[in-house]
């Protein structure tokens, strides 16, 4: 799937004034929704609802796991349109039930004090292998029911410097940290919020798994892994057709939880754009038989 289609497959069918359909991408061979997804179509549902403002930050839980096989139904409260700040609350549903909720405020166009930390040093991303290659020649050592969604093509470009492709057991314990590059693979247009949108779309897609570097397990085949929450801040609008770096780190893992950090950069000036905070589900898998 190109970042085209994505765009296209967020869209959201508009049933009443706040209440809104969207579908899961054809294209998406899982079991179940991808959280990135149903996070990026809660906010544009959002959007649909606000005018002459920009997101500047987002709260959100997943309930239960996503059916890829039915519409999602987005249910928008309007729960404030202050003088400067808008919010509004979105509830995903299936089946009758709550999947996925997200709490989301808006903000009008402003300037006051800036500071930010600055980008970490890092390789950068050219003479670094994408990872859909890299995620290929692992397939021979995925489970059956992996293989197809790691070997279907991707909107987002992803290249590791460190981090997700060295947690079997075999490499050993690892700091928590990972530094990835990624940007869309196409062209996403001129729309800020939609740029926006794919990046929140895109920031589900290793975060997770920075919290198993410390315990040499293999992510895939060990460990159970599912996001519950996850949390999004918006410093400056960005152009995601550019390169940007994703520093993580996993300051916590207890309680079969593991907690993430993560922090967005653009190469070309080194801007702190986002700043991303997940939790997860991070339990030992059974043995089979």
């Amino acid at each position: 799937m190109d970042t085209q289609t994505l765009v296209k497959a967020l869209d959201l069918e508009r049933l009443e004034v706040n209440l809104f359909r969207g579908f899961t991408p054809e294209e998406e061979p899982r079991e179940r929704i991808y959280g990135g997804q149903v996070i990026a179509q809660s906010l544009l549902a959002a959007y649909q609802t606000v005018e002459d403002r920009i997101c500047h930050s987002l709260h959100c839980y997943f309930i239960r796991p996503g059916d890829p096989n039915v519409p999602i139904i987005f249910d928008v409260d309007r729960s404030r349109d202050g003088g400067s700040f808008t919010t509004r609350r979105v509830v995903a549903i299936q089946h009758g039930q709550q999947i996925f909720n997200l709490a989301a405020s808006f903000q009008v166009e402003e300037t006051g004090f800036e500071h930010q930390s600055e980008m970490p040093p890092a390789k950068g991303p050219d003479g670094i292998e994408d990872d859909l290659e890299r995620r290929r020649r692992m397939l021979a050592k995925a489970p059956p029911e992996m293989r197809k969604w790691m070997d279907a093509p991707q909107p987002i470009e992803m290249r590791t410097v460190s981090g997700r492709f060295d947690t079997v057991s075999t490499v050993g314990p690892r700091e928590p940290l990972q530094q990835v590059w990624f940007r869309a693979k196409d062209p996403i247009g001129s729309d800020p919020h939609m740029h926006q949108v794919i990046l929140a779309y895109a920031s589900d897609m290793s975060l997770l798994g920075t919290a198993v570097l410390p315990h040499a397990r293999d992510f895939h085949n060990e460990i159970l892994m599912a996001s519950l929450d996850h949390a999004m801040w918006f410093h400056q609008p960005t152009d995601f057709n550019e390169w940007h770096l994703y520093q993580q780190e996993s300051p916590s893992a207890s309680g079969g939880r593991g907690f993430n950090l993560g922090y967005i950069y653009r190469a070309s000036d080194g801007a702190l754009v986002a700043s991303c905070a997940q939790e997860g589900l991070m339990r030992r898998r059974k043995p089979k038989g």
